[in-house]
């Protein structure tokens, strides 16, 4: 399935040409040593993403580097925690680009620090690779410097919300969502694709990030008459607000993601609270194909460095965003520039078997995967129902 947000060509060559002179000079790059950088979320709503994704990263880097690194130069990734607050975020991407000179930025955590940090990354010429947030905004509007990852929440929501529909039976869409270009863009899709359905948005709620209380929330939506909520929210939230409507007796409403809530965690709760919530993604969880070669090679790897039974989906995307960068830099060869490495960047087409997507790059497209897969919790396991490519 094409993207919504595929990029022009046109429009990418403007930006192209226009951001040139950003590109003249490269940073962070020595014969031995190519820096790094990711302005993270290690301790903050969405560390359960972003701490095992620079786990992952680095375990990849540490085998490839030991193996004498790409061309001879060492990868040292370098990373800041911003905690998902803005002004940390600043800071920590202001030494990331000003002080550590780093080369490019890997799996930057957040919808709104991604998108604030453009203008910087854009003036230095500094490549932003699979964040960990599908925002729109990864690659609209088109420049030079952007590369996401997966399919973005916005089309992630409208293909769930239609599932749902026909499916499901669900007719009365709501959505509760943290008011951030985050939580805005998955409202949106939600929003849309009601719309497009011709079915009725009722009702939404707004909460901060920290917010952990949502039984007046709740009793809301429920009163609205709502049988579908769509949500954007951090992982606790999640399991939260889903444990709530369960306590308050809403048995009959589902609850449904983006790819911000398709996290282990989730599926893993005791105690059944979070079975049946469904979530799209950009790619598959790992539990139920462990049995493949290569799955099961890495989560032996992963799990003997690490001592958990199981990587979580932090972990599978830090693996994934890992590899790619090391493809890219192999592909740019051993005289290493901002310009070279975009091209490489846009040169690369592979099956991603970690993730179960296909990783298909051009220079008129910078999102990696088209993939959209739903899925839902059954017996404190994801198990995909639905798959669009």
């Amino acid at each position: 399935m094409k993207n919504m947000l595929k990029t022009a060509s046109t429009g990418l060559a403007l930006s192209l040409g226009l951001a040139t002179a950003g590109l003249a000079q490269t940073q962070g790059v020595t014969d031995s040593e190519v820096i790094i950088g990711s302005n993270q979320d290690m301790s903050g709503p969405f560390a359960a993403f972003g701490a095992p994704a620079i786990t992952a990263a680095n375990l990849y880097f540490d085998e490839v580097n030991a193996a004498g690194g790409v061309h001879g130069r060492q990868i040292r990734l370098v990373v800041e925690d911003h905690a998902y607050q803005m002004p940390k975020a600043m800071s920590g991407l202001n030494k990331l680009v000003n002080s550590d000179k780093v080369f490019a930025m890997l799996l930057s955590l957040g919808t709104p620090m991604n998108i604030a940090s453009f203008p910087l990354l854009e003036n230095k010429g500094v490549p932003n690779i699979n964040p960990l947030t599908a925002a729109r905004q990864m690659i609209d509007p088109p420049s030079p410097i952007k590369f996401a990852g997966t399919s973005s929440y916005y089309d992630q929501m409208l293909t769930a919300v239609e599932y749902m529909k026909t499916e499901q039976g669900r007719t009365n869409v709501c959505a509760m969502y943290i008011p951030s270009d985050f939580g805005i863009e998955i409202q949106e899709g939600a929003v849309d694709a009601a719309e497009k359905l011709g079915i009725p948005f009722l009702a939404e709620t707004k909460h901060k990030p920290d917010e952990l209380d949502f039984v007046g929330s709740l009793t809301l939506l429920k009163s609205e008459g709502c049988d579908l909520i769509a949500v954007a929210l951090g992982v606790r939230q999640v399991i939260t607000a889903v444990a709530t409507a369960k306590k308050i007796g809403w048995d009959d409403v589902k609850f449904l993601g983006a790819s911000a809530s398709f996290h282990t965690a989730i599926a893993k709760v005791p105690g059944g609270v979070t079975e049946g919530f469904y979530a799209a993604a950009g790619w598959s969880d790992l539990e139920a194909r462990l049995g493949e070669p290569e799955v099961g090679a890495w989560v032996k790897k992963y799990s003997d460095a690490t001592g958990e039974a199981l990587p979580g989906t932090g972990a599978l995307l830090g693996h994934s965003a890992a590899v790619l960068l090391v493809k890219a830099l192999e592909a740019a060869g051993p005289d290493l520039t901002s310009e070279g490495f975009i091209a490489a960047m846009e040169g690369l087409s592979y099956e991603d078997k970690i993730a179960n997507n296909t990783v298909d790059f051009s220079a008129d497209d910078h999102q990696a995967a088209d993939a959209i897969v739903i899925s839902r919790v059954e017996g404190g396991s994801w198990a995909e129902v639905a798959r669009i490519d």
